[in-house]
C-alpha cells in the first residue's frame, strides 16, 4: 500500500473535448466578444493538445486548456494589433501609392507571417533585428545595448533575415 493520493488517470482527447469544450468556448466568447473567433480558438486549443500528444490528467485539464487558450489569445491580439498598425500606415499613404484591397490583404498576411517567424527566434536575435530595422540603430550601438560583440550582432541579423526570407518564400 502506498502513501499519498493516487494521481488522476490520463483523459482521452475525446473525453477532454466533451467535458471541457462548452466552458472553454464560453470563456473565450467572454474574452473575445466574437462567437466565431471563439469557436476557432477553442478548436485551436484542442488541435494543440492533439499535436502535442500530451497526456492530460483529469485534475489538470482545465488549467492546461486555459493556459493554451490564453497563449492563443495573446497571439490573436498581437496579430490584430499588428494588422491594425500596418493598415493604419497604409491608409496614410498618398492615394496613388495606396495598394489595392487584394494587395493590402496579401501584405497584411506577409506582415503576420514575418511576426510569427521573428517570434520563433531567440530573444537577442529578435531584439537586434528590431533595433536595427525599426529603431534604425547601427550594429555597433546594438552590440553595446545587448552586451555582445559586433560579430554576434552580424550573426543575429543574418539569422533574422534568413528567417524572414524563408517565411516569405512559403
Amino acid at each position: 500500500m502506498s502513501c499519498g493520493a493516487a494521481s488522476p488517470a490520463p483523459v482521452s482527447v475525446d473525453a477532454l473535448y466533451r467535458d471541457h469544450q462548452p466552458w472553454l468556448l464560453r470563456w473565450l466568447r467572454g474574452k473575445l466578444g466574437s462567437p466565431l473567433r471563439a469557436e476557432d480558438l477553442t478548436h485551436d486549443v484542442f488541435v494543440r493538445i492533439l499535436a502535442g500528444r500530451k497526456q492530460v490528467d483529469a485534475g489538470q485539464a482545465r488549467p492546461l486548456l486555459r493556459t493554451i487558450a490564453h497563449g492563443l489569445l495573446v497571439d490573436h491580439y498581437r496579430r490584430v494589433g499588428l494588422e491594425q498598425a500596418y493598415l493604419e500606415y497604409l491608409s496614410r499613404l498618398p492615394a496613388p501609392q495606396q495598394p489595392s484591397p487584394e494587395l493590402r490583404a496579401t501584405l497584411v498576411q506577409q506582415v503576420i507571417a514575418l511576426d510569427r517567424a521573428l517570434a520563433q527566434l531567440p530573444d537577442k536575435v529578435r531584439r537586434a533585428f528590431v533595433l536595427a530595422q525599426i529603431d534604425g540603430l547601427p550594429y555597433a550601438d546594438i552590440a553595446r545595448r545587448l552586451g555582445v560583440s559586433l560579430s554576434s550582432v552580424q550573426q543575429y541579423m543574418t539569422r533574422a533575415w534568413t528567417a524572414c526570407y524563408a517565411c516569405l518564400d512559403e
